[in-house]
Order: structure tokens, then C-alpha cells, then sequence
């Protein structure tokens, strides 16, 4: 079975039969599990603690090993890892974050009606159609300053 498979304006076609699918989907959800909780728990001050920590006894065993090449590179590997590997957890978390707002977004421009139709999926515009869609809303914006002023100096003058 081909499926068109879309993520931020790329699309792929992949060739996926129904146990690849399903295994697929399985590791996809304990990825998005493990980040999740993976996420949640480094940005807990306990976290940033320890981080400290490891580098205040990093520091202090320095004097032990003169300082040493093999010393410096512990810490430069250690943090290099984790940082790597930080950066794709991170990344997969604040991807579904920014899905899952644009999509309550698109919900609530659907349920309104005096809304514009035309903005839901909008992050597929292209950067001219976007600035455009800037301008728009700061005129708006600026006669909403306006009429604001406005009935403040009828408010104030009567």
C-alpha cells in the first residue's frame, strides 16, 4: 500500500504494508511517550540540580587529575552527548506541541463564524502570502487603536 505521508509542508510517498504500519506506529508512540516524559523530567528543577551538581564534583575532582586532557574531555563528551541527543527529544515534543495548538487554532477559527475560513492551515502559505496576511491584521489593528482613541475623546469631551 502507497501513502502519502505529510509533516510541515513535506510530502513523501512510502510503500508501508499492514505489520510494518502497525510496528511502525507502536515505536512511533513509545517515542512520543519517552520524549514526553524524557521532556518533562529534565525541565524539573531536580534536573538542573543535578546538572549542576555533576559539574560542581566535575570541577572539584580537577586538582585530582592535574587537570588533565582526559579530564576536560569527560566533561566535553558527556555534555556533548547529552545535548545531541537532547535536541531530537526536544524537538518531537515541541513538533507535537505546535500540531496540537495550530489544530485547537483551527478548531476555533471553524467554530467561529465571522472568522476567515482561508487562515486555517495557513502555515502552508508561502512567506509573501504570510506578510500579506501581517499587513492586514496591523491595519486592522491600527483602526481598532483608532476607534478606540476615538470614542475615549467623545467619552472624555462630553
Amino acid at each position: 500500500m502507497t501513502r502519502v505521508f505529510r509533516r510541515q509542508g513535506v510530502r513523501r510517498l512510502v510503500t508501508v504494508g499492514t505489520t510494518d504500519r502497525t510496528s511502525l506506529r507502536r515505536l512511533s508512540d513509545r517515542f512520543r511517550h519517552f520524549s514526553q516524559q524524557t521532556a518533562l523530567a529534565v525541565g524539573r528543577p531536580e534536573a538542573f540540580s543535578l546538572a549542576v551538581a555533576i559539574v560542581v564534583v566535575w570541577a572539584i575532582v580537577g586538582p585530582s587529575f592535574h587537570y588533565s586532557d582526559t579530564w576536560q574531555l569527560t566533561i566535553n563528551t558527556g555534555t556533548t552527548i547529552v545535548t545531541f541527543l537532547m535536541v531530537f527529544l526536544i524537538q518531537n515534543t515541541q513538533n507535537r506541541d505546535a500540531q496540537v495548538i495550530h489544530l485547537k487554532l483551527d478548531e476555533l477559527i471553524r467554530a467561529v463564524e465571522q472568522a476567515r475560513n482561508e487562515l486555517v492551515d495557513m502555515e502552508d502559505l508561502s512567506d509573501e502570502e504570510l506578510r500579506r496576511l501581517q499587513r492586514q491584521f496591523e491595519t486592522l489593528r491600527k483602526a481598532a487603536e483608532a476607534a478606540r482613541a476615538a470614542s475615549r475623546n467623545a467619552v472624555s469631551t462630553t
